[in-house]
């Protein structure tokens, strides 16, 4: 490991040149390894080890045992020695003629240059100068140093290659250089004998240049392939090695058989490449060979050590076949293969030794083969993965060519035909005996059980007979079966009986013949088949049921023997073919009705009509009945027969009269003679002319013969009522009501219910009695019919499909139907409501209006409609005379009164009325009223025909439709004949001109109105004083609430004053902030009431201190408990003392000094009071000092001893004289008061006589300064001296407005001229207008004549102007060169058009009426064409409006004068708008001239604000004179003081002055007044206010001069806005001018709409004229 780590300083030391040293002192071992100690050796073999397996305990050998413990290794050698002659160069030196070299490093030697002849092998004596590259083959002789291989000088691509004669693991190679080491190399390998090669590792001093891509390093996994710079170096310059280690031992090896590591390990070939020389740089400036001879490569030795490989599987290794040189040393490639293992490299198994597949030996674990298990009767084997699987991994060896008639995976079986004899051993030869079953019977050709296994029902021998056979050796047919027959796979045939129709409980066949024995109904050899007409084989007593084929649904009686389905006719299902598809049905007998309505009526046969009773089966069918008088007739057409035989034909009807109908011929008449060989040729004339009568007790008659009709002939059956009795009745013109008649098949004559005979004479079968039984035919014979029975059912389907040969469609009507599916029998349909019909295809009697809906009821009324039924289609019922509408239940326009009308009575006002109250609609005039009698809401007068009055606009002001109406009616006194206007609310006047109380606008002007003031009800709508009547400012809010709508409520107040609930704020003066308060009331709130409070105060109202805190009535909020947390029981106190509550042994309001009667510091010490009860007043003393409190007389810190003026022994202290209390407090005064009068002369000393009122003097002249600044500052100071220019500035503006105005004013002249061209324009446009009318026309009828005219010439007309477009292309090409132009993609389109058009002038013709169809239609539209859009745009005329409909006009509408009528009030047009421009810019002229005044009016007020702040001024300097004087007496004052306390102080200095002078002087000092007593100063104070006072005066002024200002400002302010108003002037003007311009862009419109119309009828008329 050391002589391979990375890190070793130098890899030289433990290998090559000094290993050859080493050598030189070795005397022990053999000859071959002198040079190299044992040393040396485990060091190598360390480090074969250690490269192959120090990562891999599994694979590394323990020497204590051989291959027969485990695994084993042959030992690891240099695989160079013994093949020398494998190993190759491509250039070697003086190969062919001897060759000068060079050494470089030959410094200190004499000579550097030699001579390399290589032409024959190295000897010591005879050829030392050959350098073959089996030189480098280590051998360790003495002279190693003089044996070397060296390449040819100066050549870099040199290529050294061992070829191994076998597969080998290679370690690692070491090479010794003699020369410099190559500046680039790498090392290859094969593993394939030189097919393909793999890099090891690249060497290079420059990896990046010599191999450009190769990683550097360091490597991720064992097999990277990087770029080593480490052996490349150019030191040293000889015996510099490289070397390789196939596995690096920095990374673990999990498996050393993996495919990655043996692709590292296992070689054929090594190659190492030589692609750069080192060089010291002078080959690069000198090319001679001299330079060349220098530079070669030269290799002392070569080691490529590895092994024999065999994994695991031997320890030792022979030459390989072939290879017969035994050299000492020579690492062999031929493994001696042990674990019974053979080839090469023991990779394979040895022969019958297969039972566990090969693997690697491992550790202690040999892997060895296994031998196979045969049981003798096999000598060979192989292994099965899959086998070995299946076994768990335990068995894999399958025997090969077992004999003894065995087989199986260990010749444990025998061989089919063969069984397992159960008294001998599995390896007797004779253990499998041969089977005895009979081929022909048993299964697999006679194979019987090869072996007894009880649980799967296997016996050694036994024979496995056929399905069919059975028998000791399977020999004998079955019961049921015969014909045993080796061919046959079951052994015998089956008789194959159906056990459903064999008889059952005995032998099902024949024997001999396999014949079964069928039940009654079944027949067949195998009784499998139903005899004819019956089906489904079963277990029945005879085995097959019948078809029972629906005799008229089915085409014979014959059904499909597996599912019983008859053949049905078209349209018919079921297994019988009783049913019919959906969306099919089958008849009844009385299907074919032929409606008496639909008959030829003869004369005076009318129509009866009758409705459906509702949840009532009708006893009709059709419309109704057919009222047929006597002698009257009806012929029914008959074109619908559907099958030929006899018909019965029934008469329906409905009985009038109480007798008898006598006599009612029956007529047939047929279109011809009746063919003898047709079905109706045994027909007589008296079949054709029957007579019945019609009993009047029953709704139908038969006619007593049945008549003979054929399918596909016309028939026609004439009805004919000619007597109605015989009797004298007494009955004027009778008459009976015929519903229908009807055709009902003659059913005994059809093949269902006959076996024999014709006519009357058949004989008829057992159906035909049911059919009676069951009274079939007389139910159906009835409109109103009992519930049919099934059998009935039945046998009328058979009677249906047998006559129409399939099932009939239902053929319901969409519309009139809700499905497509119909009752199956009959046919009836799921109709709507109100349609009837088999197929719902028309509306019942009584309704119309048939759609997909149904029918609606005609509901005719019953007083204005001859009868209940309408037209079936439009639903009009039929009226009386004078009544109309679709129900007949409204009179005629004009009358009323519904069902007696009368006209309308509207006194000439209206033309209809409503026609069931009589009240009169749409009235005119400006009437209303159920007459008309009455004037409309804003109008008056006397709308009654013959007053000679009429309805007059109301006047209030301007009347309706004026802008300026505000009454919704008036009237006129009777007397005065006076007008009075109702007014709407918030109107008041006699015109309704003013506002009322509580409403603000501005009624006078034009569209102006008066609307409520938005006060929130907070306001006396009484009071006419309660909001502005023009801003609808509110003025006097009440409920407590103020702002400009009332909105808010008031100071002090909250809640909601939308709402008239604004209350009180109730707020605690002393915990409010006062800021928030007047000197009444609190603000609080607005919304919730909470009040402002102070800080730690609570509650709505803020009249509680918040927890913790106390002393509310402090007025600055609630101070902190601060109650000591230590020494009270809590942070809460008494919120009116604030003492809290204390501990034991604490006390004082926080709890943080000691408790009563002690004193100290808590903290600290807390001592008792040590006071004498006999001298205190309080048993507490001072809780810091510890005084104790005395009484009267008594001192000293425990008060136990008597004070000064007290004489006696404590605690009896009795007081001194009198006199002595007396002169004691007059000095004592004295004393004080000459102190303080010393105290103040300093203070006079100090600051003068003003020192005690400095504070306020200080204020005096701050305020001063004040007014001083202000009279130099003051805001209004700058107007007053600009004044002049503010003039200046109004003048100006004045100036600029004027201007303005003029310019406004022309252009309204401008407007005015345009509006004179916009109308002679609009003259135009309908003059225009008229004339594109008359071309319109002119237009029509050259398409009516082009559209009549000859085609011939429309082709002519295009071939000419089909050369002029041709003329027109040339000279189009002539001005267009551009070959991709339009122009020329047009040219183009068009000659295909014009091609086409001659080519397909066939095409042409027909799609010439499409297109004269297609100018029809533009003909039309042009006639269509209208100017509405242009007149609406102009005058506002609504679309579709004519002159008198809309009071805007239009461009052709004039008025009663005769002027044109376009635009006005209310309408939108260019006409209207411009007239409104006109009118605002006038509007704006007056507000301006209003501006100016107001201009005016404000330089008077600046005015008198200038000669205000005059005044001020004026007061202020008054006011600083007299507050001069006032220090200037002050100065005096003090002067004087000054004087009297220096003679006082002198006096009292005096050393003479006795007690009488200095208590005169004492006297004299009480008796002065000076300002001395509270009352005194109170005084002075007072005088000096007053003084102050009269400066307040200045701030009035200042204040009035403020307001002065304000209002210049505001002045100035308006003439901004005046200025602004002008300028909006300008701008409105420039909007009136913008719409004049789109006026004109709306007339260039209409005049390019005119042109494009004018293009239009000119492209219509080239269209014509080009057609």
């Amino acid at each position: 490991t050391f002589a391979f780590s990375p890190h070793s300083t130098s890899p030289e030391r433990t290998t090559g040149r000094q290993g050859r040293r080493l050598g030189d002192r070795s005397s022990a071992g053999s000859p071959r390894l002198k040079g190299l100690d044992m040393g040396l050796l485990q060091v190598l073999a360390f480090c074969v080890l250690a490269v192959f397996g120090i990562r891999v305990r599994a694979q590394e050998p323990e020497f204590s045992y051989g291959c027969a413990e485990g695994s084993c290794y042959p030992a690891t050698g240099d695989l160079l020695i013994g093949r020398a002659q494998r190993l190759s160069v491509t250039s070697t030196c003086g190969l062919h003629t001897p060759e000068p070299y060079c050494i470089v490093s030959h410094l200190q030697e004499d000579k550097k240059c030699f001579i390399c002849n290589s032409q024959d092998p190295y000897h010591e004596t005879l050829n030392p100068d050959s350098h073959l590259i089996e030189n480098v083959v280590t051998t360790f002789a003495p002279n190693r140093l003089k044996i070397w291989w060296q390449s040819e000088n100066g050549v870099e691509n040199v290529t050294i290659q061992l070829d191994l004669e076998a597969e080998f693991h290679f370690t690692h190679l070491i090479m010794t250089f003699k020369t410099f080491r190559p500046a680039a190399m790498l090392i290859e390998r094969s593993s394939d004998f030189g097919k393909t090669w793999g890099v090891y590792r690249y060497f290079a001093y420059d990896c990046e240049s010599s191999f450009p891509g190769v990683s550097t390093g360091p490597m991720k996994n064992v097999d990277d392939i990087i770029c080593d710079s480490r052996y490349s170096d150019i030191e040293p310059s000889t015996e510099g090695e490289v070397i390789f280690r196939a596995l690096d031992p920095a990374f673990k090896i999990d498996d050393p058989y993996s495919p990655r590591i043996q692709n590292l390990l296992k070689i054929t070939n090594l190659r190492i490449k030589f692609v750069k020389l080192h060089t010291l740089g002078d080959n690069l400036l000198d090319s001679r060979m001299e330079i060349r001879e220098k530079y070669y490569y030269a290799v002392y030795d070569m080691v490529v050590r590895g092994n024999c490989f065999c994994y695991g599987h031997a320890s030792e290794c022979a030459p390989v076949d072939g290879v017969d040189e035994e050299v000492e040393g020579m690492v062999h490639g031929h493994c001696m293969c042990r674990h019974n293992t053979k080839g090469l490299n023991c990779e394979l198994c040895m022969d019958f030794y297969h039972d566990l597949p090969w693997r690697p030996a491992e550790g202690r674990n040999s892997h060895a083969c296994k031998k196979c298990n045969c049981n003798e009767h096999s000598s060979s084997c192989h292994f099965d993965m899959a086998v070995f699987l299946a076994t768990g991994n335990v068995s894999g060896g399958v025997c090969d060519d077992c004999q003894h008639n065995t087989m199986g995976r260990s010749c444990e079986q025998c061989k089919p035909f063969y069984y397992q004899h159960p008294e001998r051993d599995v390896r007797d030869p004779n253990f499998c005996e041969q089977c005895t079953c009979d081929p022909a019977g048993s299964q697999n050709e006679g194979i019987c059980d090869s072996y007894t296994d009880f649980s799967a029902g296997l016996i050694a021998g036994q024979c496995r007979c056929k399905s069919y056979v059975e028998g000791e050796h399977c020999d004998i047919c079955k019961e049921g079966f015969y014909g045993l027959s080796a061919e046959d796979p079951f052994g015998c045939k089956s008789c194959a009986c159906n056990p459903l129709g064999t008889i059952p409980g005995a032998n099902p066949c024949d024997s001999e013949s396999g014949y079964c024995y069928c039940k009654r109904l079944v027949t067949g050899q195998h009784c499998d088949q139903c005899v004819p007409e019956h089906w489904g084989l079963s277990n029945d007593l005879d085995g097959c049921r019948p078809c029972d084929c629906d005799f008229g649904g089915a085409l014979n009686s014959s059904c499909s023997a597996e599912s019983g389905q008859c053949m049905c006719r078209p349209h018919m299902i079921g297994r019988q073919c009783n049913e019919v598809e959906p969306g099919y049905y089958f008849t009844t007998l009385d299907h074919y009705i032929y409606e008496a309505e639909e008959a030829n009526f003869g004369p005076e046969v009318t129509i009866v009509e009758r409705q459906y009773v509702q949840d009532r089966i009708p006893s009709w069918t059709g419309a109704g009945f057919v009222q047929v008088p006597e002698g009257a007739y009806l012929e029914f057409v008959i074109d619908n027969i559907p099958y030929s035989m006899e018909y019965e034909i029934l008469i329906r009807y409905e009985p009038q009269l109480p007798d008898q109908w006598e006599k009612a011929v029956i007529t047939v008449q047929r279109p011809g003679k009746i063919p003898t060989s047709s079905r109706c040729g045994n027909t007589v004339p008296d079949d054709d002319n029957q007579v019945v009568s019609l009993s009047p007790g029953s709704r139908y008659v038969v006619l007593p013969r049945p008549v003979c009709f054929e399918k596909g002939v016309n028939y026609t059956v004439r009805l004919e009522l000619p007597q109605y009795t015989t009797s004298d009745s007494g009955v004027e013109s009778p008459y009976t009501f015929i519903d229908s008649l009807v055709l009902m098949p003659f059913c005994q004559s059809l093949d269902i219910f006959t076996v024999g005979g014709s006519g009357d004479g058949a004989v008829t079968n057992g159906a035909w009695e049911i059919f009676q039984r069951y009274r079939c035919l007389e139910n159906s014979r009835s409109v109103v019919k009992t519930p049919m029975t099934d059998v009935c059912r039945n046998i009328i389907f058979s009677i249906s499909a047998l006559i129409h040969q399939t099932g009939l469609a239902c053929e319901c009507d969409p519309q009139g139907s809700l499905s497509s599916v119909c009752d199956p029998n009959g046919g009836q349909c799921q109709c709507r409501p109100n349609v009837v019909g088999r197929t719902c295809d028309r509306c019942a009697p009584g309704t119309f209006g048939f759609g997909p809906s149904g029918c609606k009821p005609c509901d005719c009324h019953l007083q204005g409609s001859v009868s209940a039924f309408c037209d079936p289609v439009t639903g009009q019922c039929h009226c009386f005379q004078g009544v109309y509408a679709r129900q007949c239940d409204r009179c005629l326009p004009g009358y009323w009164g519904f069902p007696s009308c009368q006209p309308c009575h509207c006194n000439g006002h209206a033309d209809d009325c409503d026609s069931v109250t009589g009240e009169c609609l749409s009235c005119q005039d400006y009437t209303a009223g159920h007459h008309c009698e009455r004037c409309l809401a804003g109008y008056y007068g006397d709308p009654i025909i013959g007053s000679g009055d009429h309805c007059r606009p109301c006047p209030c002001p301007d009347g309706p439709d004026s802008g300026r109406q505000f009454a919704s009616s008036c009237y006129q006194d009777p007397v005065t004949l006076q007008l009075a206007c109702v007014c709407n609310p918030g109107y008041i006047g006699s015109r309704c001109e003013d506002c009322a109380p509580g409403f603000f606008g501005n009624p006078s002007d034009v569209g102006g109105a008066c609307r409520p003031c938005h006060c929130h009800h907070n306001i006396d709508t009484t009071d006419p004083d309660a909001c502005d009547k023009e801003t609808g400012r509110c003025l006097r809010c009440l409920y407590h609430t103020e702002g400009e709508h009332c909105q808010r409520c008031r100071f002090g107040y909250y809640g909601d004053a939308l709402q008239q609930d604004c209350r009180k704020c109730v707020c605690n003066s002393l915990g409010t902030v006062q800021d928030y308060c007047n000197s009444s009331d609190c603000q609080c709130d607005k919304t919730t009431g909470q009040c402002p409070c102070l800080p730690n105060v609570v509650g709505q109202n803020c009249d509680r201190c918040a927890p913790n805190t106390w002393q509310l009535a402090s007025g600055t909020g609630c101070d902190p408990c601060n109650c000591d947390a230590a020494h009270s029981f809590g942070p809460s106190c008494n919120e009116f003392t604030g003492q809290c509550q204390c501990m034991p042994g604490f006390g004082g309001r926080t709890c943080s000094e000691c408790q009563e009667l002690f004193w100290g510091d808590p903290n600290v010490e807390c001592r008792a009071c040590d006071c004498d009860p006999r001298g205190i007043e309080t048993p507490q003393c001072d809780q810091s000092t510890g005084q104790c409190v005395c009484v009267e007389g008594v001192e000293g810190p425990r008060c136990d001893k008597c004070t000064r003026g007290y004489s006696g022994v404590f605690p009896d202290c009795t007081p001194c004289h009198q006199c002595f209390a007396v002169w004691d407090v007059i000095i004592a005064e004295l004393t004080n008061r000459t102190q303080k009068f010393l105290e103040k002369a300093k203070a006079l000393k100090i600051s003068g006589v003003i020192g005690p009122y400095q504070e306020t003097v200080d204020s005096v002249e701050k305020k001063v300064n004040e007014i001083r600044d202000i009279l130099a500052q003051n805001p209004a100071a700058e107007p007053l001296k600009n004044i002049g220019s503010l003039f200046e500035e109004a003048e100006k503006l004045t100036k600029d407005v004027t201007e303005k105005m003029a310019q406004v004013e022309v252009k309204l002249s401008d407007i005015d001229s345009q509006r004179n061209s916009t109308a002679q324009e609009l003259d135009s446009l309908q003059a225009e207008a008229e004339s594109l009318d008359t071309t319109v026309k002119e237009l029509a009828e050259q398409l009516e004549f082009i559209k009549n005219s000859d085609i011939r010439g429309a082709l002519d007309s295009i071939t000419k102007y089909f050369q002029m477009s041709l003329e027109a292309e040339k000279r189009v090409n002539a001005s267009t060169t551009d070959p991709n132009s339009t122009v020329e993609q047009s040219e183009l389109t068009r000659e295909s058009v014009e091609h086409l058009m001659m080519e397909q002038e066939s095409q042409f013709r027909e799609k010439q009426e499409e297109q004269a169809r297609l100018l029809d239609e533009l003909a039309g539209k042009l006639q269509s064409l209208d100017l509405s859009a242009a007149a609406e745009m102009t005058c506002g005329t609504p679309p579709g409006a004519s002159c008198s409909e809309t009071e805007c006009g239009g461009p052709n509408c004039r008025t009663d004068e005769g002027q044109k009528k376009c635009g006005g009030p209310g309408c939108g047009g260019l006409v209207t708008a411009a007239h409104s421009a006109w009118q605002k810019a006038m509007d704006f002229d007056r507000d301006i001239l209003s501006a100016l005044a107001e201009v005016e009016q404000l330089s008077k007020m600046v005015s008198e604000a200038k000669l205000r702040a005059d005044e001020a001024k004026q007061n202020a300097q008054d006011v600083l004179l007299k507050t001069n004087a006032t220090k200037e007496k002050v100065d005096q004052s003090n002067e004087d003081l000054r004087n009297l306390i220096k003679q006082i102080r002198d006096f009292l200095m005096q050393d003479g002055a006795d007690l009488d002078s200095i208590e005169a002087v004492a006297n004299e000092v009480l008796k002065m007044e000076m300002p001395s007593t509270p009352e005194q100063l109170q005084n002075l104070t007072e005088d000096i206010r007053e003084r102050v006072e009269s400066l307040s005066q200045v701030e009035v002024i200042l204040q009035q001069s403020a307001a002065d200002v304000a209002r210049a400002e505001m002045l100035l302010e308006e003439a901004k806005r005046a200025s602004k108003s002008a300028t909006s002037v300008k701008v409105t003007a420039d909007m009136v001018k913008e719409a004049l311009e789109e006026a004109e862009k709306a007339q260039i419109a209409a005049e390019k709409a005119i042109k494009q119309a004018d293009e239009d009828i000119q492209g219509t008329q080239n269209l014509l004229t080009s057609v």
